[in-house]
């Protein structure tokens, strides 16, 4: 197999890690390559010689059988950015804070690679927002795994988001903002803006506003075969639209339809793995002196 490993700006204290993740696949005879940002984490071990890097542009991507990223979950939404429509599996080790989506912790990393190469594992699909626009915007990379969102430029006046779900109006959002979750991200920005909780497995996306003016105006639960289409209006001459962590400006003139991807994210989960087990205990559910 080939295998890929993914970090940005590793902390020293985990390049052992990384190490040891390297020696257990090219005990078992793995191809092991790394991308460009993660190689100065493993230029100094004795594993560089037998290690290949893929280029900054991902020439090779096809070949690789399955994608190991190494951080938190923002790094974890990079890989999925650079995997794209290719579809190759990606495992997270959190090496970050939350790890909603990172979620192998860094002493199981052994035991995750041993269970990796014996095919004790599952696949699951999570599906992408997808975003059309009457101009090119993010470099053709134009999905992402969490969210859309459309934000005020600036910490000036409110925007207007009017917003239509397979073209009939739903609402104009008075508000800093409007997000389009899908529901692996109804645990990121959505959540933190008063969204609810999706099960991964929904086919649902999730219209959020960020700080709504109108206090009455609640985040609403459509299905994922709609299409959402905007016209922003505000003071400002230029707004931020985003997926995941890229962002860049845009003004009222463009065109902007939020859909579901045609493919897929691929995520690697062992048989000990719930996604409600991870909502406990990230979000510290259960923690009463009751229970």
């Amino acid at each position: 197999m080939n295998i890929l490993l993914h970090g940005i700006n590793i902390l020293p204290e985990f390049h052992a890690y990384i190490q040891q993740l390297i020696q257990v696949f090219e005990k078992q005879g793995q191809g092991v390559w790394v991308t460009e940002s993660l190689y100065p984490s493993i230029r100094d071990t004795g594993s560089r010689k037998s290690i290949s890097v893929l280029p900054e542009d991902n020439t090779g991507m096809e070949t690789m059988d399955f994608v190991i990223s190494i951080g938190g979950d923002g790094t974890l939404l990079d890989t999925i950015s650079r995997v794209g429509s290719w579809e190759v599996p990606v495992l997270g080790i959190n090496t970050g804070r939350m790890g909603f989506l990172a979620t192998i912790a860094k002493e199981e990393i052994a035991l995750a690679a041993q269970d990796l190469l014996a095919g004790r594992y599952a696949l699951e699909d999570r599906s992408l927002v997808c975003l059309e626009s009457s101009i090119p915007l993010f470099d053709g990379l134009n999905f992402g795994l969490n969210e859309f969102t459309i934000h005020k430029r600036d910490t000036s006046s409110m925007i207007t988001v009017h917003t239509y779900i397979d073209g009939d109006y739903l609402n104009s959002y008075w508000s800093d903002g409007l997000i389009v979750s899908t529901p692996t991200g109804s645990t990121g920005y959505s959540l933190s803006c008063g969204g609810p909780l999706i099960s991964p497995i929904a086919r649902n996306f999730v219209i959020t506003p960020v700080s709504p003016h109108n206090l009455n105006v609640r985040p609403i639960v459509v299905s994922d075969d709609s299409e959402i289409t905007f016209n922003i209006e505000g003071r400002s001459e230029k707004f931020l639209v985003s997926l995941d962590s890229r962002s860049t400006p845009i003004d009222a003139s463009v065109e902007l339809k939020i859909k579901k991807e045609k493919f897929v994210a691929k995520l690697v989960k062992f048989p000990n793995y719930s996604f409600f087990d991870t909502l406990r205990q990230k979000l510290n559910w259960g923690y009463d002196m009751r229970n």
